[in-house]
């Protein structure tokens, strides 16, 4: 499944505008607060598709039925353009767990590069709804890498990608590597540049939340 949400009619199509406008995004603190949004906004939708229980919840007048979720996921991200989108999701998801991921373009000489993943820290993801979410689906390289590690170590329930702006190219591989997987995207764009770089894209997600890199 994959869920496109340029083609709904959502006020977050307004944090997607802001997110990839290069004056509004020059405000670091504007551009987080946008992911966040955007993060807790992907939070609700995904909340739609998750199990539900019954429960009787007293209140001052007598008793109501109420529906809770059967089983929190489990919120990942990998370091560290990740960050905001994760901690809109954990403003809905407030009772949930977290996983964090070291991944990166490592480059070589000719400007090839490959990616590069470094350490995983999460709780036991055995049975879990997991929520995997990176700003930029580019290549699909990193994103297939590190859910690969995931449902290699686990036995996951069932993955969710989150995506603010994705590549068609990228949307593709990830298709073909994860077919089970379900896509939830802010937008996909069609072009990249030699560099891998989405085109119209926002930038480098990493650099406009939390400063350039050296």
């Amino acid at each position: 499944m994959i869920f496109d949400l340029s083609k709904t009619n959502s006020i977050a199509n307004t944090f997607i505008a802001e997110l990839r406008d290069e004056t509004i995004q020059k405000d670091s603190m504007r551009f987080r607060k946008n992911m966040e949004r955007l993060g807790a906004f992907f939070a609700l939708e995904i909340s739609k598709t998750l199990a539900y229980t019954e429960i009787d919840t007293q209140t001052p007048l007598g008793i109501a039925k109420s529906k809770v979720l059967a089983s929190q996921p489990v919120l990942t991200t990998i370091l560290r353009a990740g960050l905001p989108m994760q901690e809109g999701m954990l403003s809905i998801f407030d009772r949930a767990d977290c996983a964090f991921i070291t991944a990166y373009r490592k480059t070589k000489k000719n400007g090839d590069f490959v990616i590069q993943m470094e350490h995983i820290s999460a709780p036991d993801l055995e049975g879990k709804d997991v929520i995997l979410a990176d700003p930029m689906l580019a290549t699909g390289l990193s994103m297939v890498l590190c859910a690969k590690e995931l449902i290699n170590r686990y036995k996951i329930k069932k993955l969710h990608i989150v995506a603010a702006i994705a590549s068609t190219e990228g949307v593709k591989h990830v298709r073909a590597n994860l077919p089970k997987a379900d896509l939830w995207l802010g937008a996909i764009d069609d072009e990249m540049t030699s560099k891998s770089y989405i085109v119209p894209g926002l930038g480098d997600a990493g650099d406009l939340a939390y400063g350039a890199k050296a």
